[in-house]
């Protein structure tokens, strides 16, 4: 789509549609035709289509716009190590121990610094502007990659909001001095509590003590729950029990959760009551959901038989605020992926299925921005609203079957009211950290 901003950055982006969801009606999928006038960087006014004049006009034919992504969860630390070291038969378990070999081998500061900077790099040219990664977090790896990321922060302020959770596993929850130490390092690093467990058997113990050093640091938590196809997985529901067990106030997001969708049907609704009870956030991360989830263990002659997702619109029907995110990039959790939210939304449609019907489904583009943003606690709302930055996205696409058709690489992505370079890095400038050059 050629749209021209004029460099004044003054200007009336009409008839445009815009879905009623992101304009502050939540429970609405309709769109919406509007006017939209910019001025000094921010949404100055909206008006139905046709109500505003002025002398820059920019007709978007019924062009969609939505306003900047948020990406709740992503893994910044691992991005774009794949083409050193690749996932050996795509299991969850081949990339948890590659991912330990990289680290180990390669995560000093420079490297993880770089790869970063690439991905935030990406992740603006598509359009988003509010991030949460995970950190993986295992001694001596949180003194070093949370001083990149409070670097990394400071450098793109402005630009894109930056969260992080410190992401420990089990071994080291269950360690009291190491759960200090990384939880008084996030403290200091003005980060998140987080988690990653599944099947254990000390999985209550492990969501209590969670809970107990995130209420004592005032902490918000942020979790990888039941990661795994087994039934038997219980750490969402710990979580939730919990929680309500604790009184914990604070913000709690689980993300995963992929077991919940072989659990018996008696269960799951066992788990979502409670997870609705606890104010307990979910994320869903499709792609790469589906990408690890029953992936054959070797044989080499297998066809998964679910998706890998979790029950989202069942958590979303019973009151749980939810959101989709990218999760990994090109590391050997998820070989795929570009940080762009917009795919996101789009495989979503197609994995969860939460597009029918399709007079409610942009709905769902609160998912990547206002639902997302609110379990954060972003100031970018992901909101299009008089007063607010112009930080919007135009597309070609006038309706919903016309967006998710396409990839919309030709966007066109606003920052404070003005059109920012969309071009991507290349990935030859990572060519020296991989070993290819």
């Amino acid at each position: 789509m050629d749209v021209i901003i004029p460099a004044d950055g003054h200007y009336v982006i009409a008839n445009a549609s815009v879905p009623v969801s992101v304009m502050g009606n939540a429970s609405s999928g309709a769109l919406a035709r509007v006017d939209i006038t910019i001025a000094d960087g921010l949404i100055a006014a909206i008006g139905p289509a046709g109500s505003i004049t002025a002398l820059n006009i920019i007709d978007l034919d019924g062009g969609i716009v939505l306003p900047a992504f948020v990406d709740l969860h992503t893994h910044l630390d691992k991005g774009h190590i794949w083409p050193r070291k690749q996932n050996p038969d795509g299991t969850w378990l081949g990339a948890l121990m590659a991912v330990l070999d990289d680290r180990t081998v390669n995560w000093a500061a420079a490297d993880v610094e770089r790869r970063m900077d690439f991905s935030l790099r990406c992740a603006f040219a598509h359009g988003t502007a509010a991030i949460r990664t995970h950190l993986d977090m295992a001694p001596p790896q949180h003194e070093i990659t949370w001083e990149v990321f409070e670097a990394m922060r400071a450098r793109w302020a402005g630009r894109i909001e930056l969260q992080a959770a410190g992401l420990m596993g089990p071994d080291t929850i269950l360690d009291p001095e190491k759960l200090r130490a990384v939880a008084t390092r996030t403290k200091t690093a003005g980060g998140i509590l987080g988690g990653s467990t599944a099947v254990h058997p000390e999985n209550h113990t492990i969501m209590r003590r969670l809970v107990e050093i995130a209420g004592e640091l005032d902490l918000a938590i942020d979790l990888h729950t039941d990661e795994s196809p087994d039934p038997t997985a219980n750490a969402l529901e710990c979580l939730a029990d919990a929680v309500i067990e604790a009184g914990f106030t604070g913000k709690v997001t689980a993300g995963h959760c992929c077991s919940l969708a072989v659990q018996s049907d008696d269960v799951a609704k066992r788990v979502i009551d409670k997870v609705a009870r606890a104010g307990v956030a979910v994320v869903s991360l499709p792609m790469c959901n589906m990408y690890l989830q029953d992936r054959d263990n070797g044989s080499g002659v297998r066809t998964p038989r679910w998706r890998g997702v979790t029950l989202l619109n069942e958590l979303k029907a019973a009151g749980v605020t939810v959101a989709i995110a990218s999760d990994n990039t090109r590391d050997p959790f998820y070989a795929y992926g570009d940080l762009d939210g917009f795919e996101v939304l789009r495989e979503g449609a197609r994995i969860l299925q939460f597009d029918h019907p399709q007079a409610d489904a942009f709905v769902w583009a609160r998912a990547v921005g206002a639902d997302a943003a609110a379990i954060a606690g972003f100031a970018h709302s992901a909101i299009i609203a008089e007063a607010l930055p112009a930080d919007l996205m135009l597309f070609g696409a006038r309706s919903w079957t016309e967006l998710m058709s396409r990839p919309q690489a030709d966007r066109t992505v606003l920052r404070g009211g003005l059109a920012i370079d969309t071009t991507l890095p290349d990935y030859r400038e990572l060519d020296d950290l991989m070993g290819t050059r």
